[in-house]
């Protein structure tokens, strides 16, 4: 795909990821019009402030929850990156509503305004804490998937088509144990809810590029799922704070031990790639299914968690990953 001919437009363009997204398309793909859409100016003027300038770019204030803006935003655009979500996990608890009108209606917006402007391809940002959800974050995550891969049966004859990309922690983004870790450090003691705890790892970079190939390689229909590593929360801990005394505080409303990216169900009609999964849409037969031949099918009861995964961090690549964050080279 040649993006210097493509328009793209990011939604929660000001975020951890819309940041690391605007740097890369800026430096390596050139693409004609680069959009950044959020609700945020003091955020867009910090970010324009900080050096993310260029003749292609542009600043677009608009909620996701206002679709005519959607629309406004979205004339002429080619292709649309869906990274805007609320995604605190105790403020989505706390603020249900707030969670559903942003992450499920937001999101439908969306698809109803690349639908209406005739957006070629959208990608949306989704999360592990979809699969088999316990909390509200991840509820509304799962609502959002099904929309958009369900809603390639409304493109009929037009071109637009709709993919998810789903993944686990991003290292160093809001919210991220890390950068508490690193805060607590300096007290001298880091808290931690359950000893057994663990968690998927992706480099922001990481996640941005891997988003990027999704949305040269998607036929529409697919949940991607990259092959990352896990880690214990214990060997992060010991790694960011060797010294520090750990306290054990108990599993928080809504946290899981183990993070699923591939459930039993899923694996049915999911494929296996060399540094991926695809998985197929159960509900659909009329799309989506253009990866069938593809790769592996997967062995049935085949679960990709957190707590069987056969890539771990070590202690080094663990201290390689903090000393990034540190560096600021995977900050915001």
């Amino acid at each position: 795909m040649d993006w210097t001919k493509k328009n793209v437009l990011i939604t929660g363009g000001t975020g951890s990821f819309g940041k690391k997204f605007v740097e890369v398309m800026l430096q390596e793909y050139h693409p004609a019009r680069l959009v950044v859409y959020s609700r945020d100016e003091l955020k867009q003027h910090e970010m324009r402030a900080a050096g993310y300038d260029h003749p292609s770019l542009r600043y677009f204030l608009g909620d996701v929850r206002d679709l005519e803006r959607l629309r406004r935003a979205f004339h002429g655009i080619d292709i649309v990156v869906h990274a805007a979500a609320l995604k605190q996990v105790p403020a989505c608890e706390y603020n249900p509503m707030e969670a559903i009108k942003t992450n499920i209606l937001g999101s439908s917006n969306v698809i109803d305004a690349a639908l209406d402007m005739g957006v070629e391809r959208v990608v949306a940002l989704s999360t592990d804490k979809a699969v088999n959800p316990v909390n509200l974050y991840g509820a509304t995550k799962l609502a959002a998937e099904k929309l958009f891969i369900q809603s390639n049966a409304y493109a009929g004859g037009r071109r637009t088509r709709f993919c998810c990309v789903r993944y686990g922690n991003v290292v160093g983004s809001r919210g991220s144990v890390v950068p508490i870790f690193l805060r607590q450090r300096q007290n001298g003691r880091l808290t931690v809810t359950d000893e057994r705890m663990t968690r998927f790892w992706i480099a922001l970079e990481q996640g941005v590029r891997f988003v990027i190939r999704c949305a040269e390689q998607m036929h529409g229909g697919e949940v991607f799922v990259p092959k990352i590593p896990s880690t214990n929360v214990m060997d992060l801990a010991r790694v960011v704070a060797p010294e520090a005394e750990i306290e054990v505080i108990g599993i928080r409303p809504g946290e899981k031990l183990h993070e699923v990216l591939v459930s039993e169900d899923e694996a049915r009609t999911t494929v296996e790639m060399e540094d991926m999964f695809v998985v197929q849409p159960a509900e659909a037969f009329w799309f989506g299914r253009d990866w069938e031949n593809a790769g592996q099918r997967l062995p049935d009861g085949y679960r990709y968690a957190s707590n069987n995964n056969p890539m771990w961090l070590s202690a080094d690549q663990i201290r390689e990953m903090i000393a990034a964050l540190e560096s600021g080279t995977e900050m915001e």
